[in-house]
Parts: C-alpha cells; structure tokens; sequence
C-alpha cells in the first residue's frame, strides 16, 4: 500500500521489540486503536506498516533483506520506547529506529520539518510506555539528536511503572491520562507532521535551540572513514613528507564519493604517532571504518602496506602491500583507494571514477616538491608556509600553469592572512590565485570555495550578499566542501540566523571533527546567541582540544565581560597583552579593557595604523569594537563602528535588539533606533539555505 505522498511507501512505520508485545499484546492493541482513530483524523486512508511477528533479539542473528529498507520509506517513523527497546544490541534499534534516522536525514524532506503553526517537529513520533533509566534516555537522544519527546502511555503510582491500558482509571494514575486521549494525541501529531510534509520539500533544517555545544555528535554512518597517517618506516626520517603526503593523495580520492564520509585531513593528522586504539580513534571522530598503514621508501623503490578495519567489531576486512618504483606512485595510490571501494562495498558513478584517477600533477619532480609543500604549510608558522610557497612556485616552474598549484599557493597566502601576516595583501593573492585556478577550471569546487571565502573579509553587504549565494552552489556541487560550510557557518552568525548557523555546524563538524573551528565555533555561535555564559562553558569544553588557546585569550576576555564578570575579563585582557603585546589578538583584549574601564582616549589611541585597517575591514572586529564603546559610553564612536559594521553585513537583529547588555547605553539613541529598522528589514529578509 503506497503513501499519500508520492516517492514513500508507507504513511506510518510502527517499530517495536517483540516482547513488549507478548501476555496483553499491548502494541498489537495500541496500532488497532491508532488506526481506528486515524480513519476518523483524515479524508484519505493511512498507510500503517506494522509487522505482527517482527524480527527480535541480537543483530548477528539476523540478515537485514531489502524489502525492510523499502518500508522504512515511510512519513512518520513512530517508535515504541520501552525498557527492553533501548538495546543498541536489538534488531528493531540497529536497522529500524537508527535507519529511520539516518535515511530521513538525507532524503527531500529532512529528518526535522517545519509545521504548518511555524513549530518544528521530528518524523519521529515516540511513544513511550515505560519511565526510562536516565542512560537508556541518553541513548535515544544520541540517535535523534536531540531532546527525547513523545506522547506517554505510562500507568505510574506508588511502585509501579507499565503501560496504559485502555481499562485503566485516569484518577488512579499519578499521571492522570487518559488512553483515548493519548491515541488522540498521536494521531492529531501524525496531522500535523503530513501537513508540514505536504508542502514543498524543504532543506533539512535544524531543530531551534538556546545553545551548541562541542559535545553533541551526529549518528554515526555506515559508510564513514577515517584515514590514518600513513607510518614513515623508511630509514630516512627525511622522508615523513612523502608517507604524509600519501595520506593526503588517498583522502582526496575518497572524498571525491559523495556516500562516503571521509574526515579530513587535517583531523586526521592529530593522530599521527597516536596511541590510542582503533576503537578509539574511530569513536573520537564518530566513523565506522579506519584505514590505515606503512611507505617504505628506499631510494626508487616504493612499498606501502595498508589494512582496513571495521572499529565496531575491530576486525580487519582486508590487508595488502603494494610494491613498485616512484614511477608506479600513482598507479599505487589508485590500487589503495579501489581497494577500500570495494571493501566498503561501494557502488560508484563514472564521474567519482574518474576523478579517482585523475592526477593534476604527473612529473614526480613537481610532485615531491608539492608533497614538500604540503607538509610545511602543515605546521601554519610563518616561516613554513613561506617554504610551502617556495616548493609551490618551484613545482609550477616545472609544470606550467596548474590548477591544484594554484589553490595551493591561494591557501598558503590565506594562512598568512589568517595568522595577521599582511592581512589585507595576502587576502587578495589568495583570491588572485584562487581566480587564476579557477580560470584552468571553471568547475573546481575547492578553488571557488577558497576565492569566496577569502572574499567574506573586507568586503560591504552587496559583496556579502554575492558570497553568501555562490558558497551555497558550492555546497550544491560539493555538500562536505569544509571552507564553504565554514564561510557561510559565519555569514549566518553575523545575519543572526543561529538555527541555520547550527545546521552548518554539525555538517562541517561530520567531516572536520578535530579541527581549531570544530572546537570554537560553538563559543562563537553562544556568543552571538547572547549566551555568554554557556558561551564560555565552550571556551573551557574546548582548551584540551586547542593547540594554543592563548590565541583566544581575547575573545574569553569578552564573553566574561558580556557575562558581567569584568574583574576577570580585564585580568584576561591583561594576560593576553603580557603573552603577545603586538599581535591583534591582545589590541582588542586592550580594546575590551578599556571599554570597562571607560578610557575612550586609550581605546582610540589604540585603533591606529594595520590594526585599525584589521578592525575596520571586517564585520565581527567592528561590532566588538562598536560594543566596547558603547560600553564605555562613547555614543558617538558606538554608532559609527556600529553602522560600519552593519555596512560589512553584521545584521544579527536579535543580538543588537536586546541581547547585548552592552549596547543599552545607545539604545535609546535616534541614529540607533533607525539603524536597527534597517537592520530587522535585512534580518528578516535575509535568504537562508
């Protein structure tokens, strides 16, 4: 029987354990009862898919056959939550509810919809029939991602905990419900799911919340991998770039498989000379499968080891070695990458094919100097992306224009940028190089994702506005494209489109689960969500994770004082002055102090020459700026960084509204009140994804 909405099977897919339908056969009674409502809910006949004998008990017991997949095509997947349900070792949770989850994420509708009311709901519709143990609670919301709701059929007085019945007297129940009722309840919310479901298929979207946090994580994918660096065992430790560089070629194939989810490399780089376990690794970045192996590299000869591994069951699908010259490189790389399709069991398009194959760089001479290249522009210091650049200009000396030696050269000048190098100078040879591979190839989604997201800095609303709709047909092509996820994640911060920001999040975060921006970016989402303090629980989530959290001492020193702890905001200020008195990062710690401290005449001594330029060129810089004058009751300097900031495309309504404590002193201000009717008309009209 088909669904009332075409490309399903089912309206309604009921999972349950079998045991909870043995004795009073209460889920047997339960669908009778649904169906019966249902009928008298809507016009047209529901499908209810409801298997009387389903399978049970543990996983390795039973076969998972294609007709089950096709059933759990369905609108709305309703879950019987009882003790016995929440057994990640069951049937019904492994290839029924987490299925259900996973499959409804990626299709036209998403996991998550919008209602007709303009309230978000979950296709899935939990009922509850038991009190549930605070773990096995935690264990459905891992799955969902999210709060754990449903409509209750729980029978609670004194030492008591079962399902309703249909018998049983609502005065009796500590819970006062009535079975009718509740059957009611399930089918007015199925109504309302199906009337949201109705209308245009929309983006996923994410369900609105107060706050991010570091902690939460997707569900984990079937078909997810990470890819460890490849062990150095020649007897030149000289040669770590080549084995590094490995790992890097094998990443990039994989990733060209858009039903694979491939962690970046530069997540996983932190695992280098790791000693953590295979299960380890691959439940630290949320994946199923680990790769991993040894190069040895002797003068020409080339041998490299690899071995696939399952980490739920931590057995080995396969081993191999490959053995040639460095003339056989990249026939090597092919073989590895093949390999682990087919042992993935991976049905792949001509296009992914062919992409897998394609080699940018074929002389071996420009190809090591790219590898050499790669592995100094690693490390992020000055010196090691300018010999990065060295090794760029020498390989494209060999072999013309290129358009991989182009992006590179583009991503090494970004880093300079982004470490306070030239900002401003660097900025535009990125997008220079970046427009120059672009030029070679026109379709190159990393180059146009490097040329944009160079571009969100220094720039005025219309730029913005051209940035924000080119990242998202970025994402159209690419959907994992880190630096577009990452562009755009900010461009909604600073529109204040916080529920979309989150959506972002948790994609870029799927991919890149170790990077700096996978750790601080839910202090930045907190903070522009005016939840300073759990912005700074982030902040202390987050140090374990950061190579050098003293980068950040400046903008910990802002959240305390927007949290009203200014004694310690200042001492943080002042500590990040001490640590490095010329960098920008202890300028706007300085910048926060004063404001505090109502020094205006320091404040705007402080803005002058290359920080000034810094602050004036970018949105968030110029609203922090705006926000410490205001603070420091400097209306007139308030006003104008503020509308500055506005003009770059800071229109995050909400905040500047009423969630900034610091921006009460100019509220009441005419300049104000009509910059922030310009402000709400952008806000409101601004396109999301």
């Amino acid at each position: 029987m088909a669904s009332i909405i075409e490309g399903y099977n089912y309206d309604i897919f009921i999972s349950y354990r079998q045991k909870d339908n043995k004795g009073d056969r209460w889920v047997s009674e339960f669908v009778d009862s649904l169906k019966t409502e249902l009928e008298s809910t809507f016009k047209e006949e529901i499908s209810v898919y409801f298997d009387i004998n389903p399978h049970d008990g543990l996983l390795e017991t039973h076969d998972v056959n294609a007709s089950l997949k096709e059933k759990l095509k369905c609108l709305v997947f309703i879950p019987i939550i009882s003790r016995t349900y929440c057994d990640p070792k069951s049937f019904a949770w492994e290839h029924e509810f987490k299925a259900f989850v996973e499959q409804a994420s990626q299709d036209q509708f998403g996991l998550k919809i919008k209602l007709p009311n303009g309230n978000v709901a979950s296709r899935v519709l939990p009922v509850k029939i038991y009190d549930l143990d605070s773990s096995d609670i935690k264990q459905c919301e891992s799955v969902l991602g999210g709060v754990l709701r449903g409509i209750e059929f729980i029978y609670k007085s004194a030492g008591v905990n079962r399902p309703l019945t249909p018998s049983d007297n609502p005065d009796k129940n500590l819970y006062k419900t009535f079975y009718r009722d509740q059957i009611n309840k399930i089918a007015n919310a199925i109504k309302e799911i199906i009337w949201g479901l109705r209308k245009e298929p929309l983006e996923p979207i994410s369900e609105k919340k107060e706050a991010i946090s570091i902690e939460d994580k997707p569900l984990i994918k079937d078909k997810s991998i990470i890819v460890l660096p490849f062990e150095n065992i020649s007897s030149d430790p000289e040669q770590e770039y080549f084995s590094d560089g490995l790992t890097e070629e094998i990443i990039t194939d994989l990733s060209h498989i858009h039903k694979l989810l491939v962690i970046s490399r530069s997540s996983a780089m932190t695992f280098k000379g790791t000693k953590k376990t295979i299960p380890e690794i691959a439940q630290a970045v949320n994946v199923r499968y680990v790769l991993e192996g040894s190069v040895r590299k002797a003068g020409n000869n080339l041998r490299i080891t690899a071995q696939l591994i399952d980490a739920l069951t931590d057995t080995h699908l396969w081993a191999e070695k490959f053995s040639g010259t460095m003339d056989d490189v990249f026939e090597i790389q092919e073989k590895v990458s093949k390999a682990i399709v087919d042992g993935l069991k991976l049905q792949i398009t001509p296009e992914e094919t062919r992409k897998i194959t394609e080699r940018p760089i074929t002389n071996l001479k420009a190809y090591e100097y790219y590898l050499r290249a790669m592995y100094a522009l690693d490390k992020a210091t000055e010196n090691s992306i300018n010999e990065a650049l060295r090794n760029l200009e020498l390989a494209l000396q060999i072999v013309g224009e290129n358009v991989v030696l182009y992006y590179e050269i583009g991503y090494a000048y970004w880093w300079l940028a982004n470490i306070g190098i030239t900002i401003q100078e660097n900025l535009n040879k990125c997008k220079d190089y970046a427009q120059k591979a672009l030029e070679i190839d026109p379709l190159s989604t990393r180059a146009r994702a490097l040329f944009w997201f160079a571009g969100i800095n220094y720039q005025n609303n219309q730029q913005l506005h051209e940035t924000h709709v080119q990242l998202k047909e970025v994402l159209k092509q690419d959907p994992n494209d880190s630096l577009a996820l990452l562009g755009l994640l900010f461009i909604y911060i600073w529109a204040g489109q916080i529920s979309e920001a989150v959506l972002l999040y948790r994609r870029y975060a799927e991919c890149e689960p170790l990077s700096f921006w996978t750790f601080v970016t839910p202090f930045f989402l907190n903070l522009a969500n005016g939840q300073y303090e759990r912005a700074l629980e982030e902040y202390e989530r987050g140090l374990e994770a950061l190579s050098n959290p003293q980068n950040l001492l400046f903008i910990y020193a802002w959240a305390l004082a927007w949290a009203g702890r200014t004694d310690e905001a200042v001492a943080k200020a002042d500590r990040s002055a001490k640590d490095a008195p010329d960098s920008v990062q202890a300028k706007l710690a300085l910048i926060i102090k004063y404001g505090i401290q109502r020094n205006v005449v320091n404040a705007r001594a402080e803005l002058k020459g290359e920080f000034f330029k810094w602050c004036y060129g970018e949105c968030t810089w110029s609203y922090f700026v705006a926000a410490s004058f205001a603070l420091a009751n400097a209306i007139e300097d308030a006003i104008e960084w503020l509308e500055h900031a506005v003009d770059l495309g800071w229109i995050n309504y909400p905040l500047l509204a009423e969630k900034d404590p610091f921006l009460e002193n100019i509220r009441g201000e005419e300049r104000f009140k009509k910059l922030m009717e310009r402000v709400k008309h952008e806000w409101e009209n601004f396109e999301v994804l």
